[in-house]
């Protein structure tokens, strides 16, 4: 058997590494696996890890408030060299582009132990946009042995930096793996629907109705926005709400207070703007399906809307996620606010528009990404790669 030790840290991550951690754990003859979350995010990442019943073997519970990168960097990089000692893997699978992420992956190398990279190859070239994800997936393509691409240009993207080409698969991204993982869970389960529905609607208190509402759905978190792009983002909000009284836009605000107070100062006494306490993930997806369409600035959210047939209005300057924008199932609007408000309404007035959108093909796969995975790795076995090196 070979030891795979599978690390996240935020909510996004748990959600793209539960798939992961399902498929190896079906096949038990094979891999002696346990999970390891640092908590970078709390209260967001338990919410999906009680979703997708997955128990970590070790908890960082790093968060503390007012943390910043020096602090998450610093406390998973000392806290996973005892994980490490501890546990002794073969392998690490690690995801995307967080600071877990990277940290994570400088522990390994320090230990000479092989990395895994989920979601590999996507780039901006920038290393401040978006910030600090840019710096943390390069780092981690460095420092990885595996890499496992959502798309072909992210592996052209790898072996534009000289990655060795047995060592890259492209997989699809395991998002989609969760989304219909999530979708088939609520719709399989009547109760569960109308408890997602009900919960949901609480934060209303009798004002909206999503079954009888046609709404536009928001987030917003990136700190490259923080300040002038969330007064901008929020000034459009507002122009689009006041333009369309009958469209509501709905809101699940970020708990960081950068996103909090621009926010709530600029758009809380607009009458069809309701802004409400982040959703639990099968909410989120619940709340995407029955959506008209979805402004963000989520990398996640622009692969997962297409799959639902929702277009995407991409609040950043630039995107690691190319596909999306070359398959027209996303547009990318910046902060802004002229922009975000004429793309908004046309796909508001002009359904012809919407529909070149919302029927695109979604590029980012079929949703059995991480059994590709697992039988990439499997290979390896067979091959007698997959062995630790120090």
């Amino acid at each position: 058997m070979k030891k795979v030790l599978i690390v996240f840290g935020t909510r996004p991550e748990a959600i793209k590494m539960a798939p992961l951690v399902k498929r190896l754990n079906s096949k038990k003859s094979i891999w002696d696996i346990k999970v390891c979350v640092t908590a970078q995010h709390r209260q967001m990442l338990d919410q999906v890890l009680e979703l997708f019943e997955i128990e970590p073997d070790y908890d960082l519970d790093i968060m503390k408030d007012g943390q910043d990168l020096y602090d998450i960097t610093s406390s998973v990089l000392l806290g996973m060299k005892r994980v490490l000692e501890d546990f002794k893997p073969d392998i690490i699978l690690v995801h995307g582009d967080t600071t877990t992420t990277s940290a994570t992956s400088l522990a390994a190398f320090y230990q000479k132990i092989k990395i895994g990279h989920v979601e590999a190859g996507l780039r901006t070239n920038n290393l401040y946009n978006p910030w600090p994800e840019e710096a943390n997936r390069q780092i981690t393509g460095v420092l990885a042995t595996y890499h496992f691409a959502p798309t072909t240009t992210s592996k052209n993207n790898l072996l534009k930096e000289n990655k060795n080409q047995k060592n890259i698969i492209v997989t699809g991204n395991t998002v989609i793996d969760a989304l219909f993982l999530a979708l088939n869970k609520i719709k399989s389960n009547k109760e569960l629907e109308e408890k997602i529905l009900q919960n949901i609607e609480t934060q209303f208190n009798s004002q909206f109705s999503i079954l009888h509402s046609q709404f536009i759905l928001v987030t917003g978190h990136r700190r490259e926005n923080f300040g002038k792009g969330f007064l901008d983002i929020c000034a459009a909000l507002k122009e689009i709400a006041l333009k369309n009284p009958n469209i509501d836009i709905i809101y699940p605000v970020h708990l960081n207070p950068n996103v909090q107070k621009p926010v709530f100062e600029l758009l809380s006494d607009i009458d069809n703007i309701y802004l409400i306490k982040p959703l639990q993930y099968e909410e989120f997806v619940y709340m995407m399906d029955r959506s008209y369409f979805i402004i963000t600035d989520s990398g996640g959210v622009q692969e997962e809307a297409p799959s639902l047939g929702k277009p995407v209005l991409v609040m950043r300057e630039t995107t690691e996620r190319p596909e999306a924008v070359e398959a027209n199932t996303v547009k990318l609007v910046g902060t802004n606010r002229e922009k975000i408000v004429n793309e908004a309404q046309k796909l508001i007035d002009n359904k012809e528009y919407y529909n070149s959108m919302s029927k695109a093909n979604n590029p980012y796969g079929d949703g059995k990404a991480s059994e590709r995975i697992v039988e990439f790795l499997e290979l390896k076995i067979d091959n007698g790669e997959l062995r630790i090196e120090r």
